[in-house]
Parts: structure tokens; C-alpha cells; sequence
């Protein structure tokens, strides 16, 4: 009898499970599941064409992923960040945020051709096109990725591991509010010490930036000045 998770002919598919986990995911961090709304199981297996089964089993790991959270009494809703949860992701982040440029710089000087940098490149010019043409979404998903591709290329796997666990929560922070140009220059900047295999100067503009996203997420998530 063939796996489940197989098709015929042994090719590997995805499980329904993650098929679920990544359609309600996208809907969470584009707002189409505004925080603070509940889903119901039933509703959500309905839209998604599938058994409730598998919307089950990617509800539990939202929840885990920090995207959920689980209601008092039964089922769940879209997490509402409150301010202890942007100070906990942001002294999480920042701290790896900056080891993780130092490391990138230092291995693209090692390099005989630091091409990786390019990959760099070509994200912060899809974030710009989405920031011209007013696609929100977009241009989170694109600096998030930047972020993402910063750490991989900084070659630690613990780090990778880490920021894996605080992406979509970072993307979900991000769409909350709207990147302003100079933190768009500030990613400009980040890259070019990262190219220039300058570690301490790319900490440095990383520290900055960090540091202004997260003035920014809470002025736009609380008022505060």
C-alpha cells in the first residue's frame, strides 16, 4: 500500500497538513485574519476545500509558530500582539539581527567573489518596486526575506533555526505598520557594509535599523511618540 504523503510513482507531495498551515498562514500575515479574530475549524476546512483533519493539525502549528493562540475555553484566534510582545521579539531579533550581518560581512571577504550579495540586491529592488506600486504585502515579504537571507548567508545554523521560529511573527509585526523610506535606506546601507565585508560597520547600521523599527512598531501599534 502506497504512503499517504506519496504520490504514485513515489514522488513526494506535500501533506495536506502544510498545505493548510501555509494557506491560513499567508491569510494571517496579509490581514485577510485581522488579529484578534477567531477561526473556526469547521469555517476555515469549508474555504480551504479539505477535511478538518489536517486545518486541525496546522491550527496547532500556527499556535506553536506564535501566529495563534489558543482561546480559554475552545478553538483559537490570530494573535493581537500587545507591547510586552513586541519588546520580547525585538530583544530576540536585535541581538541576532546584528551577530548575523557581522557574520555575513566576514564571510563575503573571505570570499573570492562574493556573489551571494546579489540575492541581497535583487530583494531590496522587488521591496522597492512593491513600495512604489503600493503593494504592502509585498514589500513586507520582501524585507523579511532580506532579513532571512542575511542570516543564511552568515553560515550558522543555530541562527537560522532561531530566526525561523520569529519569521512570520516579524512579518506579521511588519505589515502592522508601514516601512518609511529612511529604514528602506537603512537596508540600502546594511548591504553595502555586508558587501564591502566591513563587519563592525555592518553591525553597527543593523543596530540602527533595528532599533527604528521597533520606535516605529510601537508608535504605529500604541501612539506612542
Amino acid at each position: 500500500m502506497a504512503n499517504a504523503d506519496r504520490t504514485t510513482g513515489d514522488t513526494p507531495r506535500t501533506p495536506l497538513s502544510a498545505t493548510a498551515r501555509a494557506a491560513i498562514r499567508e491569510r494571517i500575515v496579509t490581514r485577510a485574519y485581522p488579529p484578534g479574530s477567531r477561526l473556526v475549524e469547521r469555517e476555515i476546512a469549508e474555504e480551504l476545500n479539505m477535511s478538518r483533519v489536517p486545518v486541525r493539525e496546522a491550527m496547532r502549528a500556527l499556535v506553536a509558530e506564535g501566529l495563534l493562540e489558543l482561546l480559554p475555553h475552545s478553538g483559537v484566534r490570530v494573535r493581537r500582539l500587545d507591547r510586552d510582545d513586541v519588546r520580547h521579539l525585538y530583544e530576540v531579533w536585535e541581538p541576532l539581527a546584528v551577530q548575523a550581518s557581522r557574520l555575513a560581512a566576514r564571510r563575503v571577504r573571505a570570499m573570492a567573489e562574493p556573489r551571494p550579495v546579489d540575492d541581497l540586491r535583487a530583494l531590496l529592488d522587488r521591496a522597492e518596486r512593491a513600495a512604489a506600486t503600493g503593494e504592502g504585502d509585498r514589500e513586507v515579504a520582501a524585507h523579511t526575506a532580506f532579513h532571512e537571507r542575511i542570516i543564511a548567508l552568515a553560515g550558522n545554523p543555530l541562527l537560522v533555526r532561531t530566526m525561523e521560529q520569529l519569521s512570520w511573527q516579524l512579518q506579521l509585526l511588519f505589515g502592522m505598520r508601514e516601512e518609511p523610506a529612511h529604514m528602506r535606506a537603512q537596508h540600502a546601507e546594511m548591504l553595502r557594509h555586508i558587501a564591502a565585508g566591513d563587519e563592525d560597520a555592518a553591525a553597527a547600521s543593523t543596530f540602527l535599523h533595528v532599533r527604528d523599527s521597533r520606535a516605529v512598531a510601537v508608535r504605529s501599534l500604541f501612539g506612542d511618540a
